[in-house]
């Protein structure tokens, strides 16, 4: 096994401790509700301090799954009306995402992914860097691949924009709710041009 496999397995081991923590801490509720949207079923789940989770899919019963698999120990129940409304926020954030949407949010993972995902918030709308550049971002030159494996296991989608990061050649790699909407996404939060012969039409 080599050895960016066995620390990004070390990390993911290390997060799901920190969960199981803070579960048996709190014994915590995680609400949710899935909404559709135009790139597919959305699904949003928030503990009582803020959104933990932002997942993007075809199918619903997936995204449930998969959310019931982050967090194992948890009680994963069906959102209520508060839930409802932080998830057309961010269905609103997916059809138009060249805001900035302003959501509690609840993460768990390593220092580094924290540190990660808070760079990835300062990205902003229509702009895109490397994981190269990201990895400098947060003084850690020498690790874009830890970078990379921590954008790839970004709870929160849109929100936390890691579709906003390219390869050094600036063309896009794999994306965990799929490239087609990484994609979308960065098409939508270019601005909108207006050829000089229309807008005199």
């Amino acid at each position: 096994m080599s050895s960016a496999r066995k620390s990004q397995r070390r990390a993911s081991s290390t997060a799901r401790d920190t969960l199981d923590a803070a579960a048996a801490e709190r014994d915590l509720r995680i609400l949710f509700v899935v909404a559709n949207s135009s790139l597919g079923s959305v699904l949003v789940a928030s503990s009582d301090r803020g959104v933990c989770a932002v997942m993007l899919g075809d199918e619903p019963r997936e995204l449930e799954q998969e959310l019931r698999q982050r967090f194992p120990r948890w009680h994963v129940v069906a959102g209520d009306e508060q839930v409802e409304q932080l998830a057309s926020r961010v269905v609103s954030l997916v059809e138009a995402p060249r805001g900035v949407l302003e959501l509690p949010l609840d993460l768990h993972g390593t220092p580094f992914q924290l540190q990660v995902w808070q760079a990835l918030r300062e990205i902003p709308s229509g702009a895109t860097i490397t994981y190269a550049e990201l990895a400098e971002r947060i003084g850690a030159p020498k690790s874009v691949r830890a970078v990379g494996s921590a954008c790839g296991s970004n709870p929160v989608a849109v929100v936390i924009p890691c579709h906003r990061v390219l390869r050094a050649d600036g063309k896009l790699s794999g994306y965990r709710w799929g490239v087609e909407r990484k994609r979308e996404l960065l098409r939508r939060e270019q601005p909108c041009v207006i050829e000089p012969d229309a807008a005199l039409a």
